[in-house]
């Protein structure tokens, strides 16, 4: 089953790990949607603006490749999309975010999708 997945932190630097989760989750037949600060494009789909808070619709799961010293100020937007599941990518883990996702339905996990696709539990 397709997930769509936005990835917060998203970048067209082929050495990052966002880069690489746009990759894999594109291989596994996962609809991505990259959202960050930075310009350019990931495997054909322009990277949005997050500071403008696109209106996004159906997103499944989010996954998370900004610092937490970065993700305050995009909480209630994150949490507007009301995904399914938020994922807190190894460094980006978040209690603050984690307790607001929860309170809202929304699940949380501290995980790796990269892992997590390579052991199919995606």
């Amino acid at each position: 089953m397709s997930k769509k997945t936005l990835i917060v932190g998203a970048t067209n630097n082929p050495s990052r790990y966002a880069y690489l989760a746009a990759e894999r989750l594109t291989r596994a037949g996962h609809e991505i949607v990259p959202i960050g600060i930075k310009k350019g494009e990931v495997l054909g789909h322009e990277i949005l603006d997050i500071k403008t808070a696109p209106v996004l619709k159906d997103i499944d799961t989010i996954t998370m490749y900004i610092g937490p010293q970065h993700q305050p100020e995009y909480y209630d937007y994150l949490i507007g999309l009301a995904p399914k599941r938020i994922i807190f990518n190894p460094g980006t883990e978040n209690p603050e975010l984690a307790v607001k996702a929860s309170g809202n339905g929304i699940e949380t996990e501290n995980s790796c999708t990269l892992v997590m696709l390579g052991s199919g539990v995606y």
